[in-house]
């Protein structure tokens, strides 16, 4: 079997698999690879940016094992002023509710964007309202519970607008437009996500 490795951006309002789910949008509309290959992890239907796919089931394992706890850094356009409290709240870890338990996030990093980060634009775009800021924040986590970034941002106040997976480790969507597809060789990703070969 050939090892395959491809990094996509995953448009928004895309499911993350190759099977439709009613009328929804599925990775199968914009992306062709062999019939072995799938994502590893997953990002939301309302989220968009960085996904890996793969039939390399030993690198799959690696990036989902909690203790090889790899960087993911989100762009998160947010509803109203972010201030520099609610930021500080969120590195040092909030309560959200996950799977009906309340859960404390680990320690992160986050950051006020000065200006709006270069992404494509959103496609429908978000809902904007002239007397309220929407500014960005970069998040990097070392976890990745269900909706966690959204239930964060929400939990100090400012509910999520848009959220980008921008970055995995040293693997970026720099450059990349929303159903776009990069192939690397095992060598590269690997390297590039700081895993063991």
């Amino acid at each position: 079997m050939a090892l395959k490795y491809y990094i996509i951006y995953k448009p928004y309002e895309v499911l993350t698999r190759f099977t439709p789910e009613g009328n929804k949008a599925c990775l199968a509309d914009y992306f062709k690879v062999p019939s072995d290959v799938y994502p590893v992890g997953r990002l939301d239907y309302d989220s968009e940016g960085l996904l890996i796919l793969t039939n390399d089931k030993a690198l799959n394992q690696q990036l989902l094992l909690p203790k090889n706890a790899h960087e993911r850094e989100y762009w998160v356009q947010v509803d109203g002023a972010v201030t520099a409290e609610a930021v500080e709240q969120l590195q040092a870890g909030v309560q959200i509710n996950v799977d009906g338990q309340l859960y404390r996030t680990k320690r992160c990093r986050a950051t006020i964007f000065t200006e709006e980060p270069v992404l494509p634009p959103r496609n429908p775009p978000i809902r904007f309202r002239k007397s309220i800021p929407a500014p960005w924040i970069s998040m990097v986590l070392q976890e990745g519970k269900n909706r966690q970034v959204r239930r964060m941002t929400a939990a100090v106040g400012f509910p999520t607008l848009r959220l980008v997976r921008y970055r995995m480790e040293e693997i970026t969507i720099a450059g990349m437009q929303p159903g776009e597809m990069q192939e690397l060789s095992r060598e590269e990703i690997y390297s590039r996500l700081k895993l063991r070969k």
